[in-house]
């Protein structure tokens, strides 16, 4: 369906002259994230296995060392053209809802991948942190995230890696150029957190007729002064309720208290409460919170409701498609190669076994079995079926 062997065959990478087909190295590279190895280490162990033979088309499993140098030189570029196809090919074949009103966003979001305090290269990050031995230079990597959302499902676009002397929001920006140029109709929204509610990431964004939703949260804003101000002496405009949330919601155009914007703003305010059981003793207890966004929207586009939910839809990169699960369970923070073309090229290529896994879940299975069982469940069957063809596994001739 999605022409993974033609893709990775086409992948180059900076050896002059290689031994070893970028292709196949790719190949292993992406059955180690299907099956959740989790290190190039465990990935070597199997050598021997006679699913490789089928795998790689007669070609061995290279080396770990092998593998990482690969990755070091690797042609990025290549691997996001795979991930762009992928989107395109579930485009066509119109399996790409929209999360709400059918419109489908962008998530931004950073993410620290990897801190040491030995372990270091030209590309880490660098801060001091004070510790019982004194104070120490951490080295640290950090990269932001591009994420559609869609419907239920999260498709991961691309990713970027935050450089040495810059801040999230200028690499983030970065990445926001790129994603607009490879997918410029994917969506029509960005959504992000407090840290890109800044006026040139928000023109940047309208420039190119997208919108942003971001979280309003900085108390010294001018911005948020003002609509709090307004919102407490007036009723709630609608309240609805979202799973198990009460909402209360407020919602006001036209504001004028953020002049580097170069255009009025429009802030919604959300009260929430939401019934919850104890884990200590199962009493039952409400939790209630705040939450408040600007955005460049008007109400005729999107209504209120429409705001919050995409609001809260953001925080799925932490864990539904998003961070939690490629960390925990994809082993995404892996360091494999301590090498920064490497952890991105790792990242990219965990990206793409992502979303061709969760497109067999959804796609590929019958409603039934959907339900009946989690995709974790169909991800240790696939790192079953991996290692049912070890030499050890085999039927005796």
């Amino acid at each position: 369906m999605y022409e993974l062997p033609r893709q990775l065959a086409a992948v180059a990478d900076a050896r002059p002259k290689p031994q070893i087909q970028t292709g196949t190295a790719l190949g292993a590279v992406m059955a180690m994230c299907l099956a959740r190895l989790g290190s190039l280490n465990a990935l070597a162990e199997s050598r021997g296995h006679g699913f490789w033979g089928h795998w790689l088309e007669g070609a061995g499993l290279p080396s770990d060392r092998s593998i990482g140098r690969v990755m070091a030189g690797l042609d990025c570029r290549a691997v996001r053209q795979s991930l762009r196809c992928f989107y395109h090919r579930r485009q066509r074949n119109k399996s790409l809802p929209g999360f709400y009103l059918g419109e489908r966003a962008l998530i931004l979001d950073g993410h620290e991948s990897s801190a040491s305090f030995r372990r270091s290269c030209p590309a880490c990050l660098r801060r001091k942190l004070k510790t019982k031995a004194g104070e120490r230079t951490q080295y640290y990597h950090r990269l932001v995230a591009a994420t559609l959302l869609c419907g239920q499902s999260r498709l991961l676009l691309d990713c970027e890696l935050q450089r040495p002397e810059e801040d999230e929001v200028a690499c983030a920006t970065r990445l926001l150029e790129r994603v607009l140029a490879d997918y410029p109709r994917a969506f029509g929204l960005i959504l992000a957190d407090g840290l890109y509610a800044r006026a040139d990431f928000f023109q940047l964004a309208l420039r190119h007729g997208k919108h942003v939703i971001a979280v309003l949260k900085d108390e010294r804003r001018d911005l948020l002064q003002d609509a709090l101000g307004i919102f407490r002496s007036q009723p709630p405009s609608l309240s609805f309720k979202r799973d198990r949330t009460e909402c209360q919601c407020w919602d006001l155009e036209n504001f004028t208290s953020w002049p580097q914007l170069g255009c009025a703003a429009r802030v919604v305010r959300s009260l929430e409460q939401t019934a919850v059981s104890r884990q200590s003793d199962g009493a039952a207890e409400v939790r209630q919170s705040e939450w408040v966004w600007a955005t460049t929207l008007p109400q005729t586009q999107l209504p209120t409701e429409g705001v919050v939910r995409f609001g809260h839809g953001r925080w799925t990169i932490e864990n539904e498609g998003g961070f939690n699960e490629l960390v925990n369970q994809w082993h995404a923070d892996h360091v494999y190669r301590h090498q920064a073309n490497a952890i991105l090229a790792f990242w990219l290529m965990t990206k793409l076994a992502f979303n061709l896994f969760h497109a067999f879940i959804e796609l590929n299975l019958k409603p039934a079995l959907r339900a009946a069982h989690s995709p974790n469940y169909w991800a240790k069957l696939i790192t079953a079926e991996f290692y049912q063809s070890a030499p050890e596994n085999r039927a005796p001739p």
